[in-house]
């Protein structure tokens, strides 16, 4: 799938390294998928197919290293992630509660994997985990390379609080007993960096800013649109949390109001295949409305698509249902000039503050996100100057240069602190 996450790593991979520092992007799981140039390496640890093997059987824990390869091979795992899976709630949650245990979990031959590749390697400066859900591999990665590991949390609550009882307090209580483990921890929002700090018990001297960024090649302020019909717009993964049936109740009552006849409701994004059913009881939804006519589903998108597609808009949203700790396909909108409507939840009132990009309405009403929607088309003057700052915006604050260089910026202030405490303590007594 698409995973925002991953091309935010993606991002920041490929922007670090433009600026001249040597970055492994490493996949764990399934290979990594983006619609930009992918940097990952080839190789996949903790491959999907052998987690999954482990967990349900003694015999997997033991076999040879070189079986193991043939299964968690990247083009294996690339074709098992693209078929309809249907994976137990129960045993993925056990999954995670196995790998927050680490060394004691019953996935222990990987992370013997992991650091054997890791110590052939050159000595990095830092190690960097994408996710909370990994922590259990800072303390034997830290004593193996003998290097500061941090962790990057994204959206980890997300998966955390959809997760059934006992297996949510158990990995809550995992993860909070191994934060002592990590050197620092990065969120990609000041909204979100407050949130984790209570939520995981993470000091907040040890809770850095690194504020998501997009690579802004390729996007530009779109161009002044004609006569044609008023374009409500949609992209992200088409998934509940992401609200596209709150859109769509907005666009029914939007289309109530006088004026608003010969409008369309645009949406695109990765679909998977469990939410097939979600996506067509929408779409029924509008046929009941007498709106399918006016809708239309783009489907997946390469990046010159998605472009075109946000230039073809008049206004964006997408109304999430949770507080989204990342809001990528929001920048992209505003990158191209498309002014937003979006719920005043999460992230988003943080980026509409610095980007003067778009309106915030009440969350998880219908009326209100019709009602702002309703303002873009009535005032002209509105949405451009809307449009004109969330493009200046983006490019001010939230560039994948911008987010290299605080990235950088963290790393490099942590390492002065540690080397200085490595090599300037003062002596033991004797």
């Amino acid at each position: 799938m698409y995973c925002g996450s991953c091309m935010r790593d993606n991002a920041l991979a490929a922007a670090m390294r433009a600026q001249g520092h040597d970055v492994i992007l490493q996949p764990l799981y399934t290979p990594t998928r983006t619609d930009e140039i992918n940097v990952s390496e080839k190789r996949v640890f903790f491959g999907g197919v052998s987690v999954y093997l482990e967990q349900r059987s003694v015999l997997f824990r033991h076999t040879p290293r070189l079986l193991d390869r043939l299964w968690d091979a990247p083009a294996v795992l690339s074709a098992l992630a693209g078929r309809s899976i249907q994976t137990d709630p129960k045993i993925l949650a056990e999954i995670t509660v196995s790998i927050l245990r680490g060394l004691e979990g019953r996935q222990r031959k990987e992370i013997g994997k992991l650091l054997d590749y890791l110590r052939a390697l050159p000595q990095p400066d830092i190690v960097t985990l994408p996710f909370a859900l990994l922590i259990a591999l800072a303390r034997p990665i830290r004593e193996a390379l003998g290097c500061p590991v941090f962790c990057t949390i994204q959206a980890d609550e997300l998966f955390l609080e959809n997760m059934h009882e006992p297996y949510r307090s158990e990995c809550l209580a995992l993860i909070r007993a191994r934060v002592p483990d990590v050197d620092g921890f990065i969120a990609v929002s000041a909204t979100n960096a407050r949130f984790l700090c209570g939520y995981l018990c993470i000091p907040e001297e040890r809770m850095h800013v690194v504020p998501l960024g997009i690579n802004l090649d390729g996007h530009a302020m779109r161009p002044p649109r004609g006569d044609g019909p008023f374009r409500v717009g949609f992209f992200s993964r088409i998934a509940p949390e992401k609200g596209f049936h709150m859109l769509c109740e907005a666009y029914q009552r939007f289309r109530r109001r006088p004026g608003t006849e010969g409008s369309r409701l645009e949406a695109g994004g990765y679909l998977g295949a469990g939410y097939r059913e979600y996506l067509s009881e929408s779409e029924r939804r509008l046929r009941e409305w007498g709106l399918s006519g006016e809708y239309r589903y783009h489907g997946e998108l390469t990046r010159e698509g998605k472009i075109a597609f946000l230039q073809s808009l008049d206004v964006a949203s997408v109304p999430v249902t949770y507080d989204e700790p990342k809001g990528l396909s929001v920048l992209e909108a505003m990158a191209n000039g498309v002014p937003v409507v979006l719920p005043r939840r999460g992230s988003f009132p943080e980026i509409i503050e610095k980007t003067g990009g778009g309106l915030l309405v009440t969350p998880d009403d219908p009326e209100a996100l019709a009602d702002g929607l309703e303002r873009i088309r009535r005032d002209p003057v509105l949405a451009a100057g809307l449009g004109r700052a969330g493009h200046d915006g983006v490019r001010k604050y939230y560039s994948s240069t911008q987010m290299a260089e605080r990235a950088a910026e963290v790393f490099t202030s942590y390492l002065l602190k540690y080397q200085s405490q490595k090599y300037c303590s003062p002596a033991p007594c004797r």
